[in-house]
């Protein structure tokens, strides 16, 4: 606290000021400024692993050669479905057990007849668990498809 005034005269007047709040003010407004200070400074921050690299005068960007193919697996309760193009297979659950070893055998299988594509679309059923994306996922990095994007919308 800090007081204003005093004496002995009769007129004198004794007033407490309360400086907590300012303070408390003052360290917020203390934090904002380091806060939004740092993310200034990561926001410019060069990223070298983009698919298009830092672009220079002497070399134009071209995004890497793609086959434009479609190729999506949907993890449904009954297994899985997979969508190459307008062609689609799929693999039933054994013993109400995933067949992840069938999965991978084909996802071998198109990797060694598109062995360019690296991306790949999963969609999962609603109605099942986190995990079984998590498993799909697993199986399409391990099939060659590093590049995965996961659809919304559930799996039909």
């Amino acid at each position: 606290m800090a007081s204003i005034g005093g004496g002995d005269d009769k007129k004198s007047l004794t007033i407490d000021l309360n400086l907590v709040p300012f303070i408390d003010l003052m360290s917020v407004c203390i934090i904002f400024l380091l806060i939004t200070a740092v993310w200034s400074q990561v926001s410019m921050i060069q990223i070298g692993s983009s698919v298009y690299g830092k672009r220079n005068d002497v070399q134009p960007a071209e995004p890497p050669p793609r086959p434009e193919i479609a190729f999506r697996l949907d993890v449904i309760p009954s297994g899985y479905v997979i969508y190459l193009g307008k062609t689609q297979s799929r693999i039933a659950k054994i013993n109400g057990a995933w067949d992840e070893k069938g999965l991978l055998k084909q996802l071998l299988q198109i990797k060694k007849n598109y062995p360019d594509k690296t991306d790949a679309i999963i969609q999962l059923a609603d109605e099942l668990k986190y995990e079984d994306l998590i498993t799909g996922m697993d199986l399409l990095l391990n099939g060659g498809f590093p590049e995965i994007s996961v659809a919304t919308g559930g799996a039909q």
